[in-house]
């Protein structure tokens, strides 16, 4: 899991973010990002395990190293079904930590920066709920984005 964390650069775009974010930055902030608090490791859990469980099967047709899935499968026997279940319940307890990280962290983090670290894990729940949406997007997350970027909020007039 530290690897897999590492490789989704989660890390590395909640570094930037950052230091986009907070005004002024304190030489303390900087040292605690660079400790990999829990406010930056549940979220890049929460992206690692959501891609993994909308890319693994693709990803190992074409030949890509084993995910999350079929490490836990070989370490534990289990099945590909409970594997799945094990990473949404991993998911879950990241969520949760994450939750309780924002009142640990928060004297350290602007609420912009925390905001950015949830925002990305819930971007990659979204992203990766119908299989890729990032690499090969299918009609569910085409749709999501054109109701989100192009087509308009229907307003409904008070009579």
């Amino acid at each position: 899991m530290n690897n897999a964390r590492i490789s989704i650069s989660a890390t590395v775009i909640l570094a930037h973010a950052y230091v986009l974010c907070t005004n002024p930055i304190s030489y303390e902030g900087l040292k605690y990002v660079e400790k990999y608090p829990n406010l930056i490791r549940c979220s890049a859990t929460i992206l690692r395990l959501a891609d993994d469980l909308g890319t693994s099967t693709d990803e190992m047709e074409r030949g890509d190293i084993p995910k999350s899935i079929q490490c836990y499968m070989h370490e534990t026997g289990a099945s590909e079904e409970d594997a799945r279940k094990h990473m949404k319940y991993l998911i879950g307890e990241a969520w949760k930590k994450m939750n309780k990280a924002r009142v640990e962290d928060g004297p350290l983090f602007s609420r912009a920066f925390i905001g950015v670290a949830e925002n990305l894990a819930r971007m990659a729940q979204c992203m990766y709920q119908y299989g890729d949406g990032h690499g090969a997007q299918g009609p569910e997350t085409r749709d999501r984005v054109k109701s989100l970027l192009i087509n308009p909020i229907p307003l409904e007039e008070k009579t």
